[in-house]
């Protein structure tokens, strides 16, 4: 079984450790592990390619700045009832992600629209489990993505669920931050 995380931090928009503005997002580690960097190391080859055609005097530095950052955790305003979401039951408005899968992430942007992370979410009587990863707008040139299954104790993922740890930062925020930015 894998052990699971979930976590609220401050939006990364507009806000300072000092000063939080905006929303609170919902952010999910996987055995310890930012789904966020689960999705980096899944979509870096095909972002490789694609950044190298598209822009090609990126950093390497920049570059991987684009891939760990190419999602945020999803707004408690958009969530409505994360014990619904997180469990297969989502808003009606998620449903345009497509399909029968569940959007885990949104869009660093904010709009979770934009760029989400699915994944089908099956829950029986003992686990919850995660599976066939993708990423809706690149379905046909990236397929499923190489991460999971992931199954989970139910009972320890709707403790989780319903106790996420309150967290003052994003916990990528360094390694998100622009090179000129102020430490």
């Amino acid at each position: 079984m894998h052990s699971i995380e979930f976590f609220v931090c401050p939006q990364r928009v507009d806000w300072t450790e000092e000063d939080p503005v905006g929303d609170w997002l919902w952010g999910i580690r996987v055995d310890g592990v930012d789904l966020r960097a689960v999705a980096a190391d899944a979509t870096r080859e095909r972002w490789t390619a694609e950044l190298a055609e598209s822009e090609p005097d990126l950093t390497d530095a920049a570059r991987e700045r684009i891939v760990l950052g190419q999602h945020a955790g999803l707004s408690e305003e958009d969530l409505v009832s994360p014990a619904d979401h997180f469990t297969g039951r989502s808003a009606e408005w998620f449903a345009e992600a497509g399909d029968d899968r569940t959007v885990l992430l949104g869009c660093r942007c904010g709009v979770w629209a934009c760029w989400p992370l699915c994944a089908r979410l099956t829950v029986d009587a003992d686990t919850v489990t995660w599976s066939g990863f993708l990423q809706p707008y690149r379905r046909e040139e990236w397929g499923e993505l190489p991460i999971g299954p992931y199954v989970f104790e139910r009972t320890a993922y709707e403790k989780a669920l319903a106790h996420p740890t309150r967290l003052t930062s994003d916990p990528l925020a360094e390694a998100l931050r622009e090179p000129d930015e102020d430490a």
